[in-house]
């Protein structure tokens, strides 16, 4: 068994790591207060989601939260917060430990998290793109809707977390087929003895 690598000896494993480090406090903090009971939710941290959506107008977060639109229109986006609290939660907390350790064993989890990250992002993203731009019309009408501003700005943070969790599912593959291909020589020189 080859000796443990630092974590600084392996610069994209410590980017996932830091990824996955920062992931956690905004996981627990924004996106689950969709879910969490309101009462578990301590009330500077609830002000957080309103000053959020007032500032950015993030038709997501703030349909979600029930602060722009009937929740039901978007329940297929809380159904992707209930993954992040139940799935990608807890890969945070076991990918930077596998990371931390140098283990190779958490390669096949981190391409499930970032195949069906990137995946559901996505959703994200072209929702974001397809929401009509702010005009008067949109305002008399009171359809929701951003400014072209605001538009960068939510594409400037959630395309990150498609790109991200895309070229982790990927670099990970990679590995993997590298071990499996390792493992497939050894076999096959195995079987020549």
């Amino acid at each position: 068994m080859a000796a443990r690598r630092s974590l600084t000896s392996r610069p994209m494993d410590l980017f996932y790591f830091i990824f996955f480090l920062m992931h956690i406090p905004t996981t627990l903090l924004v996106d689950c207060q969709a879910i969490w009971p309101k009462q578990l939710v301590p009330e500077f941290v609830q002000a957080i989601i309103p000053w959020y959506v007032r500032m950015s107008g993030d038709p997501l977060i703030g349909g979600a939260m029930g602060l722009l639109a009937n929740e039901s229109e978007l329940a297929w986006f809380k159904s992707f917060v209930y993954l992040e609290a139940l799935f990608q939660l807890p890969v945070f907390v076991l990918g930077a430990r596998g990371l931390w350790l140098d283990s190779q064993e958490i390669y096949g989890l981190l391409v499930l998290y970032g195949a069906s990250t990137c995946t559901t992002t996505l959703a994200c993203v072209v929702t974001i793109l397809n929401t009509p731009t702010t005009s008067a019309a949109t305002i008399a009408q009171k359809i929701i809707s951003i400014t072209s501003e605001q538009r960068v700005m939510l594409l400037s943070s959630y395309i990150p977390f498609f790109l991200i969790p895309l070229y982790l599912a990927i670099d990970m593959a990679l590995r993997l087929q590298k071990l499996a291909s390792a493992g497939f020589r050894t076999l096959e020189s195995s079987k020549q003895d």
